[in-house]
């Protein structure tokens, strides 16, 4: 991108002190990177245009983060250093582009590679402290996958691989979805050529019939719900993103047949509030037949990475399956741009619907906090990204309808030590659905659970086979530990001694 165009779209958004600031920084990253050049031969500055352009026009961050992200290489590729950045543009953009520069060092090698796990540690504690570093190494690594073709292949596989198997999943943690769908399918021919292509073969034909079906669709449905007196914000058809497509088709329930995904493109209605969701799916319901279990109210029940929505699917127009998606403009924005939704607010005023902090970072802070608790080691903290970060999320209602968010797989004993410590220790069964259950149960979305507590603590060391989750296995240990006098993890026979 060139100058003046990110220049344009920046005027749209933001004031002229702002403005003026803009200005200043890209006269200083475009004197930093004078005479530097990418591998597809453009002026260097084209890249760090491009991150800018990316936080301000679609995730409209903050004007400390846009100039975070025009700057973001300078002290990693020039002369000028964190100092002059700091001097320049004031001390949160320094921390933010000093952030960034640690991000940059990580490389999806073998994962007990010590530095490698150290930089991930890192990765996680800038999370915490501040996430709009992260958010920056985003859109870094976004553009970077849109260039990345001018790389040499192998250097292309191991950057895919990466975005697909950490950076992608951090985009959804943080409830960016497009951001996720966007790296993911940007990765997926390049990381996975062979399964591409097989994708690629299956689709042939399907997305363009169904993106016709539900076009049409769309009209009957817009004139049935105008008949009910409910005006939509928009309604459109929306294709699946690729690699999602791929990862469900792998599913045994699917069996690689693409004619069995009824959502291979959705109609999506934006409606004016809240009441106007239900309201629609009342209409859908009373004109189409549903299909049973397929009803899923996500504006009840968000997801944990507050995702809010209703999904549909019925028997639509010619008596063909149709998935519908019904949402706010609110939900709508906030699912598209997740976290950085927050900021966005902030930096650009209120919008009509109003707004509440997002609960998205409880996950970050409790891995900080889980860190700052029990000290560790490298190879404990990889096989928490594991179980707690890379793994599906399930929520689990208390029996008063509190929602905690855990791990799949996780037991009845780790949502005892996720509600409070004390009931973790004092855990002797658990009651799944109103069924009396062990605290060793594997638990499924959705379930109510309620722990029955003893009048004693009962931590053994066998509930470091039940519990799961770094949390629950950190209280554990740091209780059996003052217990047994700091030699709890010795073997017996060497305790004995």
């Amino acid at each position: 991108m060139t100058y003046r165009e990110v220049f344009e779209n920046f005027k749209k958004n933001y004031k002229p002190d702002q403005i003026k600031l803009f200005e200043m920084a890209y006269e200083f990253a475009a004197r930093a990177h004078a005479g530097q050049k990418r591998k597809s031969g453009d002026d260097y500055i084209t890249h760090s245009l491009a991150v800018a352009d990316y936080l301000g026009s679609h995730l409209r961050m903050d004007t400390d983060t846009v100039i975070a992200g025009l700057l973001h290489d300078v002290p990693e590729d020039t002369k000028t250093s964190i100092l002059d950045i700091r001097k320049n543009f004031g001390p949160q953009v320094a921390f933010m582009v000093e952030g960034v520069t640690k991000l940059g060092k990580i490389k999806l090698r073998n994962q007990q590679d010590e530095n490698y796990i150290e930089t991930l540690r890192k990765m996680f504690l800038s999370m915490a402290a501040d996430i709009r570093v992260v958010l920056i190494k985003l859109a870094d690594r976004r553009h970077n996958m849109l260039t990345i073709r001018f790389l040499p292949e192998e250097k292309r596989k191991r950057i895919a691989r990466e975005t697909l198997e950490v950076y992608a999943p951090i985009a959804n943690r943080l409830g960016m979805g497009e951001l996720r769908g966007e790296l993911e399918d940007l990765s997926f021919a390049i990381a996975y050529p062979e399964e591409s292509k097989w994708l690629a073969e299956q689709g042939k034909g399907h997305y363009e019939e169904a993106r016709e079906y539900v076009e049409g669709a769309k009209k009957v449905i817009k004139k049935y719900l105008e008949d009910a007196g409910i005006k939509v914000e928009d309604i459109h058809g929306r294709a699946k993103h690729r690699y999602s497509l791929y990862e469900k088709l792998l599913r045994p329930k699917y069996d690689r047949d693409i004619t069995k995904i009824y959502d291979l493109v959705a109609l999506r209605i934006i409606t004016k509030n809240l009441e106007d969701c239900y309201a629609t799916l009342g209409v859908l319901h009373s004109k189409f037949r549903p299909l049973p279990g397929r009803i899923k109210d996500y504006i009840a029940f968000p997801k944990p990475n507050g995702y809010r929505s209703i999904h549909t699917t019925v028997f639509g127009p010619e008596g063909r399956v149709l998935e519908a998606q019904i949402r706010t403009a609110e939900m709508h924005y906030e699912a598209e741009y997740g976290i950085a939704a927050h900021w966005a607010y902030i930096e650009h005023g209120k919008p009509k619907w109003g707004y509440k902090i997002p609960k998205q970072l409880e996950w970050v802070t409790q891995l900080r906090d889980w860190q700052k608790d029990t000290g560790g080691s490298s190879a404990e903290f990889m096989e928490a990204l594991k179980i707690d970060f890379f793994k599906n999320r399930i929520f689990i209602f208390t029996p008063k309808g509190e929602v905690k968010d855990l791990p799949e797989g996780a037991t009845a004993l780790d949502f005892a030590f996720a509600v409070h410590t004390d009931l973790g220790l004092y855990a002797m069964g658990a009651k799944v659905n109103g069924k009396m259950g062990k605290l060793a149960d594997e638990l499924q979305n959705g379930d109510v659970v309620e722990i029955v507590k003893s009048n004693k603590v009962n931590v053994s060391r066998d509930w470091l086979r039940i519990a799961k989750t770094s949390n629950a296995r950190s209280k554990i240990k740091v209780h059996l530990k003052e217990k047994g006098g700091g030699w709890s993890f010795l073997p017996e026979f060497i305790r004995k001694k």
